[in-house]
């Protein structure tokens, strides 16, 4: 602001040595104002600043002369608008705040309700200040109700959507864009018809009804395209170019930028904002010179009584101990804000140091438990196993079904943070929808008989044999959604229902439904079940949980760009569902298949080298393997790897990487480095993610966790094997 005081000096001495230079202008009446004002709003709507602001300068120093407040409030606000449309914000602010001044003494309930809005436009679209913008809104309407003021109130709700749209909140802006579709007729104005028909565009887009949306982008540019005032058709090519982009029509995309560009480049001619940047240069020294002419008036009396000299004397001091102020209280506010820049600097390490000391935590505690789970896991299936009569022992059940609870506990929190950490990526697996559904049913089979329930499965036809896609975080999902239906359902069903919603190119896309007729949901804990460790009880009664699944099925579904509905009433059971979108090609499906085929056929005998430190999981892990007729040797560190590594040659070594002395993965470097290539699987109780890429730079051929289900080890350990005598077997 310092070149208002500036300009403010310039006129103390244009007045106390040119005199003549500052002469009032005859009086004129209120007609001839008005007149001038309404030039000055048509140049304004023909971009033409340079005499927009000339004739509204003209008309406000009328206005001051017949002291008619109304009339100075729309000249400066008009003032305000050329300022606002050329960029110059806090010029455009400034005369804003004066035009609202004068208008809340003439007290025009309608003038008011403009000004206001344009503070809100200043705010939200220049300043990006969308709290302020919206609160300036909101305040305009409260000035008058909607009868009387109908066109001011509609036009304040079309900026209110507007800008909800902008920001991407269209659930809140709709109730705003439901009113002016209601009262229309009361923006009276194609220019406003233009926005209203383009922010239904972007509405519908939103909602993809893509029909709908082409229909009123359409409308907008067309209505636009028949009235000279170009500023609403500007930002109408601009969204309608997003739509087309959108829905992957880039040719008429582009004709839209080019059409939007074309009328950028004639709003902004440079000739017009220079010559109009001189007359608003003008126009701030007549403002500043009202001013001076104000105080002059206001102190005549005092300078009667006074002399002339001391009053000056006492306005210099009076100027330098403000001067003085100011300049103290600048500094004290640098000194301030370097202060607390700072302290938000520091505040934001701390912030980053604990959020990688929680992952630290996280993944150590999640190590630490996995580790005696393998061998809690894996020796009460060798119980289980070895004396069958021990089948029916509800202590053995008891310990296996704690281990695997613990395990999921541990797995869900690992999820969740993974999740939050931006960690998970989703994958292209090829799967078959039915498959996936019935292994789920026939995995939860316990869980349902408990409660004495059923599962039925409905899944339509139409949906393809073969869908590409991330089917692990799929059965996720899924298996969350339905073991919690179950656990609230008793004597009941469950069912799972999947639909084909729609077709968009190789796009299907699935409509889930999981349905039961269970205890219900009450309306006041909806909002509550999908926050992480919330359980919500439906009844008097204590089920066991983490309270993470729901969130996690949350975070996941938004993997998928999907959200999650919700119906519920105590007593008549609940229904989730969602869509998500799958791909299907039958050539991309069979690439697939391909790779990952594995041949389980040989019968050959292995020879199996574990390197694991842990007594308890080298005796689950050899006896594993041994199940499945494989020799087996185990070692208790790396430096015995590579000593028995230097007498046996082994088929496949399974690697520990957690050990004393020195762990798998310089073991891992050292067993190559001796040029041995038999194949190296992890076996880790460590999250995969985290040790990946050491995994691959020091060596091994793969990874697998702690505690894992057998099958999934044999299959791993066979195509290694087989790979690698295949290329063996090339070489020779």
């Amino acid at each position: 602001m310092s070149y208002y005081r500036f300009y403010f000096l310039v006129f103390v001495f244009l007045n106390l040595f040119c005199p003549e230079l500052v002469a009032q202008t005859g009086s004129v009446s209120n007609e001839i104002v008005k007149d001038l004002t309404k030039e000055a709003c048509d140049f304004l709507d023909d971009t033409n600043y340079e005499k927009s602001l000339e004739k509204s300068g003209i008309a406000l120093q009328h206005a001051f002369n017949i002291k008619n407040d109304t009339l100075i409030s729309r000249n400066y606000n008009i003032i305000a608008i050329n300022f606002h449309e050329l960029g110059e914000l806090d010029k455009a602010d400034f005369f804003y705040h004066k035009a609202l001044s004068y208008a809340k003494r003439s007290n025009i309930v309608s003038l008011r309700m403009m000004i206001t809005s344009n503070l809100g436009n200043l705010c939200f679209f220049e300043r990006k200040l969308y709290r302020d913008g919206i609160a300036y809104y909101k305040e305009s309407l409260k000035f008058g109700d909607n009868s009387k003021y109908a066109e001011e109130v509609a036009i304040t709700n079309l900026n209110i959507v507007w800008s909800y749209f902008k920001i991407g909140n269209f659930k809140e802006g709709l109730p705003y864009l439901k009113y002016i579709n209601k009262n229309q007729n009361d923006l009276k104005g194609k220019s406003n018809d233009i926005a209203l028909n383009f922010l239904n565009g972007m509405y519908w887009s939103n909602e993809n009804k893509n029909d709908k949306a082409d229909k009123y982008f359409s409308k907008a540019i067309s209505y636009g395209e028949s009235i000279d005032e170009k500023t609403d058709l500007l930002y109408a090519y601009l969204e309608y170019s997003k739509f087309l982009n959108k829905i992957g029509k880039f040719e008429d995309a582009y004709k839209n930028m080019l059409s939007y560009n074309t009328i950028r480049d004639e709003m902004t001619n440079k000739e017009k904002l220079k010559r109009a940047s001189i007359a608003g240069f003008n126009l701030e020294l007549d403002e500043y010179k009202r001013q001076i002419d104000k105080i002059e008036n206001e102190k005549d009396s005092q300078y009667q009584s006074l002399k002339k000299s001391r009053i000056i004397v006492i306005l210099f001091v009076l100027i330098s101990f403000i001067l003085v102020f100011l300049i103290i209280t600048l500094i004290k506010n640098i000194k301030f804000k370097k202060k607390h820049n700072l302290e938000l600097l520091r505040a934001k390490e701390i912030a980053e140091e604990a959020s990688m000391l929680k992952t630290q935590f996280i993944s150590t505690i999640s190590h630490e438990l996995r580790t005696p789970l393998y061998g809690v896991v894996g020796i009460t299936n060798m119980l289980l196993e070895e004396h069958k009569e021990l089948s029916r022992s509800q202590h053995l059940s008891s310990l296996k079904f704690s281990a695997r609870y613990l395990l999921s506990l541990v797995n869900d929190i690992l999820q969740i943070n993974k999740i939050e950490e931006n960690k998970v990526v989703l994958e292209n697996l090829t799967f078959n929808i039915s498959d996936e559904i019935t292994m789920i049913k026939n995995s939860l089979s316990f869980l349902s008989q408990k409660n004495n329930n059923t599962i039925s499965v409905s899944i339509d036809p139409e949906i393809p044999e073969y869908l590409i896609g991330d089917k692990l975080r799929l059965a996720q999902i899924l298996m969350n959604l339905v073991s919690n239906a179950l656990k609230f359902t008793k004597d009941g069903e469950v069912e799972i229902i999947v639909k084909l919603n729609k077709i968009e190119g190789k796009m299907y896309y699935l409509d889930f439904l999981i349905k039961d007729n269970g205890v219900g949901i009450a309306i006041v804990d909806q909002g509550k079940i999908f926050e992480k460790f919330v359980q919500v009880g439906r009844k008097d009664e204590d089920y066991q949980g983490t309270g993470l699944g729901l969130s996690i099925v949350k975070r996941l579904l938004g993997l998928f760009g999907s959200t999650i509905s919700l119906k519920s009433n105590i007593g008549e059971g609940t229904s989730f569902s969602f869509v998500i979108p799958f791909e299907h090609d039958p050539q991309k499906t069979k690439k697939i298949i391909d790779e990952i085929e594995v041949d389980l056929t040989s019968s050959d005998v292995y020879k199996i080298l574990i390197v694991e430190d842990n007594l308890i999981n080298q005796l689950v892990t050899k006896k594993i393997i041994e199940k499945n007729n494989y020799i087996c040797k185990v070692v208790d560190d790396g430096f015995g790897a590579l000593e028995i590594l230097d007498k046996e040659d082994f088929d496949l070594i399974l690697m520990d990487i957690n050990m004393p002395l020195m762990n798998g993965f310089e073991t891992t470097k050292r067993i190559r480095l001796k040029g041995i290539k038999t194949p190296i699987v992890a076996l880790t109780a460590f999250d995969k993610d985290e040790i990946t890429d050491e995994a691959i730079s020091s060596g091994m051929s793969d990874i697998i966790i702690k505690p894992f289900e057998p099958v999934k080890l044999f299959k791993i350990i066979s195509y290694l094997i087989h790979e690698a005598k295949s290329e063996t077997s090339i070489k020779n």
